[in-house]
């Protein structure tokens, strides 16, 4: 894992709504407007924080037709495991060494 992946991953999980939403995807895998229910936040607002989690891999989104006609985006947990260790970070920064030996760590401007 590159440093700016390793970043991607922890900023998506460094937020209590993502927590909150990967607890409930853990239970099974959810349509927008229900899971918008479930965690009593807005849809707007969480797809934005289903966009940072599926950007970082953690969840995956399908688009779905009911019965009635009507699309349904579903969302459900990637199996994933996220490890934080010395070992690891040193990779993920010896993996971003540009050719001068400089180390191009990108944040996410601040997020």
């Amino acid at each position: 894992m590159t440093g700016e992946e390793l970043l991607v991953v922890l900023s998506a999980v460094g937020h209590p709504q993502r927590l909150r939403i990967v607890a409930e995807l853990a239970k099974d895998r959810r349509y927008v407007s229900e899971l918008a229910r479930c965690l009593v936040i807005s849809r707007p607002l969480l797809y934005m924080h289903l966009e940072r989690l599926e950007k970082a891999g953690i969840v995956v989104g399908t688009l779905e037709l009911s019965e009635d006609g009507k699309a349904l985006r579903y969302f459900e947990l990637v199996p994933f495991d996220v490890r934080l260790n010395v070992a690891g970070v040193l990779a993920a920064v010896q993996g971003d060494a540009s050719p001068r030996g400089e180390y191009a760590l990108a944040s996410e401007g601040g997020q």
